[in-house]
């Protein structure tokens, strides 16, 4: 069978994470844990899912050229990751998310860095990747302009476009006319409400952690259930089913085997640490489908 092509064109960022036994409070100054760095970025994130799986993946974004930046692109390359399209810009610095943890809570905070220079100039440099491709998936870690540059190009082309609106920010009409799906968690689809019609409905998939995905199949609402499995780090389990869910449309399945599918993997990455850290194989997943079956 034919490798789908998936372009994926969205942010590069290194996650920066410290663990502490209680968040500091505004200008206090406590002793943390363990520190570790891990790539990431929802794009890299979703590129690195759908490689994993076996899509071939060429990737459209940016990195400083610093440390942090060589680094992402040697791990992209080591995925399978096509980093033609990835842009090394000067005097910027490599996106960083900084990550404090504690056992009940999060903080993060977000440096865009060279991630903000993916604009559609840069995508018109590399428009080649996306015509050539079976599918291309968005998300929201870019600036918004691009997200639309890059939708009206497939959609020329009557290539299928996926849009994870995450982090959420109000979308353009004409973005969510020109998407083939939108793949927002269920907070996301709440912020969406205004964009809802009878045709945005029947494009929106949603994932609803532990309560699974809900779809529409013409105008029939379906519902998903979640698989049951030891939940380890849900960190990066909206990625992998989105760089799952490319694969599949990609290959031109039915948007509900393609679900089931994303579904599966999604669960599998929870039960391993990090975001990229548990993405699964194809293989992985087929063994896990099939278990599921007995």
């Amino acid at each position: 069978m034919k490798k789908p092509i998936v372009c994926v064109v969205g942010s590069i960022n290194m996650d920066l994470t410290v663990s502490t036994k209680e968040m500091p409070m505004q200008g206090e100054t406590t002793i943390g844990g363990e520190f570790a760095t891990y790539p990431g970025g929802k794009g890299a994130n979703q590129a690195v899912a759908a490689a994993r799986l076996g899509a071939n993946v060429n990737m459209i974004g940016a990195v400083g050229k610093d440390p942090f930046g060589e680094t992402l692109l040697k791990h992209l390359k080591s995925e399978g990751v096509s980093v033609s399209g990835i842009h090394t810009i000067p005097d910027i610095a490599t996106g960083v998310a900084t990550i404090i943890l504690t056992e009940n809570d999060n903080r993060i905070i977000v440096s865009s860095g060279a991630n903000r220079m993916v604009t559609p100039e840069v995508v018109e440099l590399y428009r080649s990747l996306i015509e050539e491709s079976d599918v291309l998936l968005l998300q929201l870690e870019i600036p918004i302009e691009t997200v639309m540059y890059a939708a009206r190009l497939a959609h020329a082309c009557n290539i299928p476009v996926v849009v994870n609106p995450a982090p959420y920010q109000d979308l353009p009409i004409e973005l969510v006319e020109k998407v083939t799906y939108l793949t927002p968690n269920e907070i996301e689809k709440e912020s969406m409400k205004k964009h809802f019609n009878t045709s945005s409905n029947r494009k929106t998939i949603t994932t609803r952690g532990d309560s699974g995905v809900q779809f529409f199949e013409g105008d029939e609402k379906k519902y998903l259930p979640s698989h049951h499995v030891k939940v380890i780090d849900t960190t990066g389990a909206g990625d992998t089913f989105n760089g799952a869910l490319a694969l599949k449309l990609g290959n031109g399945e039915k948007v509900s085997d393609a679900i089931m599918f994303a579904n599966a993997a999604a669960a599998l990455s929870i039960t391993k640490v990090g975001a990229q850290g548990g993405m699964p194989t194809m293989k992985e997943v087929e063994e896990f489908l099939r278990e599921e079956v007995k």
